[in-house]
């Protein structure tokens, strides 16, 4: 699985929006499936054009690790899922809490090619996976 630094790293070699294009497509070719019986309705990410699906595992403790796992069905989409989840599934709550994706987005030179119904799925896609990080702090809070 390729990581977000490698992402990062591969986006500066990239000059133009369609070798960068191409290269959200190839990640979200890579991205693992998405099993049909986890494309529940409760699991899709409102506000996206496309379909999104979100799963969100929860760790144990009071900041817990938190893995995320989605899919779409709409390939450049697909790829932006792949970015999202390199840059949140597997950190603390605490640290998603804290990490805006959006600004990710900006100094890797998407988030101004991408039209507004995608960022604006983006950032509904964010937003989720923030609010779940929240969520669990709270529950795994002493004396709750």
């Amino acid at each position: 699985m390729t990581t977000l630094q490698d992402m990062i790293d591969d986006f500066a070699f990239l000059d133009d929006w369609e070798d960068r294009y191409r290269y959200v497509i190839e990640l979200g070719k890579a991205l693992p499936d998405l099993p049909e019986a986890e494309k529940t309705a409760e699991r899709k990410v409102k506000g996206c054009a496309s379909q999104v699906w979100l799963v969100t595992r929860v760790g144990e403790g009071d900041d817990p690790v938190i893995a995320f796992s989605g899919d779409s069905d709409a390939h450049i989409v697909r790829g932006l899922v792949a970015i999202v989840l390199a840059a949140y599934s597997g950190k603390r709550a605490s640290e998603i809490v804290k990490f805006d994706a959006i600004d990710l987005f900006g100094k890797i030179g998407l988030i101004e090619h991408l039209s507004a119904q995608r960022a604006n799925g983006l950032r509904s896609m964010i937003q989720r996976i923030r609010e779940e990080a929240a969520q669990a702090l709270v529950e795994g809070a002493p004396g709750r």
